[in-house]
């Protein structure tokens, strides 16, 4: 609910907008301001962000600069980043769901924590590197240590007072929702039970914290749970979380090949209306809204330059939408999508990020430009805004 009504929205993925929030190393305030009325013309209002990563390995292409260098210790500049975000999303009626942490090493996350209490830095998790990094993270679901080093990063981040309004986050409606973690996997079958407990602690703290936001567990549902859904349900349906996510990556999950992006697109629409509808049914046992927090689809050629087409982005993005709509129509459970990702203005100067490159939502180890909306694809931008006034009637 918002505003006293069901709250049914597309929204997108802004990772990096705390970053541009502040006045350090990438900050661009000039640049998320106009990234901010672009996305509020097309009447978007709901914004997916990462508070902040952590130092990285060195064997991972990290995002920077780092909020937390070292544990409890933050960086200052982008923590006023991100209360001067709050401020500037509370003047276009936005929210956002803020994940905490992260299972991949792309903003350190699950690597930051093992590598401070001897587990040694995370191994690449690219190509061949994948199975290597997925035994290392593993360890974070029964490693007892690193987890109370994330709970002192939790509580120092939610309980925070702005230093702009003097306002504390428990008390800023611009907050829709803490997050866990983005897409917290226990990353083993034997890993299950202890992974299961710590999302249930990590939310048990944030109501403590602040009894006054929604909190989700970021997690990609079926496929982020070992392919488990009772495992899927139980983190889902602890007291603490308030709604359902799940994550759709067509490509990356091989749903699709990468030279047959628009032929298999039967095939993405059967397997992605097949993964909503198993979690609709979840969520409709647990009498709980179930939203689409990250979906992608690249762009033609699997290219990542902006001047691409975007025909089949456009139809799969087109889908994903017609999910939404009938499902506000009959007053269902699926209530929103935030599309991956908002590129917004920036060009990218080489494949992969690099300090210095313009922030788009591609992460840093993922070609540039390969998932993200620019500013220029008008097509794609045409389907959004006019979902958002089918929503809205």
């Amino acid at each position: 609910m918002r505003d006293g009504s069901p709250y049914y929205y597309v929204g997108t993925n802004l990772w990096y907008a705390p970053i541009l929030a502040s006045e350090g190393q990438g900050g661009d305030r000039e640049r998320l301001g106009r990234e901010l009325d672009r996305l509020q013309a097309m009447g978007i209002d709901n914004l997916r962000i990462l508070v902040g990563a952590d130092t990285g390995s060195d064997s991972a292409n990290t995002v920077r600069p780092y909020l937390q260098e070292r544990p409890g210790v933050l960086n200052d500049t982008l923590l006023r980043g991100l209360d001067y975000l709050l401020v500037e999303m509370a003047k276009r009626d936005m929210v956002g769901v803020f994940y905490l942490t992260n299972s991949w090493d792309w903003s350190g996350g699950y690597g930051f924590y093992l590598n401070q209490t001897g587990h040694g830095q995370s191994p690449n998790s690219l190509g061949e590197g994948y199975n290597n990094y997925v035994r290392y993270a593993a360890a974070f679901a029964s490693d007892e240590k690193a987890q109370q080093l994330f709970y002192d990063f939790v509580r120092a981040i939610v309980g925070r007072t702005n230093t702009l309004t003097g306002k504390a986050y428990k008390d800023d409606p611009t907050i829709m929702a803490w997050q866990v973690c983005n897409e917290p996997r226990p990353f083993s079958k034997a890993a299950k039970e202890n992974f299961a407990r710590w999302i249930a602690r990590t939310a048990a703290l944030i109501k403590s914290i602040d009894p006054n936001h929604l909190v989700s567990t970021g997690s990609e549902g079926f496929y982020g749970c070992e392919s488990d859904a009772d495992l899927c349900e139980r983190i889902h349906n602890d007291l603490n979380v308030d709604y359902y996510t799940i994550h759709i990556w067509p490509r990356n999950w091989q749903w699709v090949a990468e030279d047959r992006l628009f032929e298999d697109l039967p095939n993405a629409y059967l397997r992605t209306k097949e993964y909503i509808d198993m979690h609709v049914r979840m969520a409709e046992k647990a009498d709980k809204p179930l939203v689409l927090e990250e979906f992608g689809y690249p762009r033609d050629f699997n290219s990542r330059h902006r001047e691409v087409r975007t025909d089949s982005r456009d139809a799969y993005y087109q889908f994903v939408f017609d999910q939404l709509t009938e499902s506000k129509a009959r007053n269902g459970v699926f209530v929103g999508c935030n599309f991956w990702g908002w590129g917004g203005e920036a060009e990218a100067d080489s494949a992969t990020w690099h300090p210095g490159a313009p922030y788009m939502c591609d992460p840093p180890h993922e070609m540039q430009g390969w998932y993200s909306v620019f500013d220029t694809d008008d097509s794609t931008l045409k389907i959004i805004e006019t979902t958002i006034q089918r929503i809205k009637e």
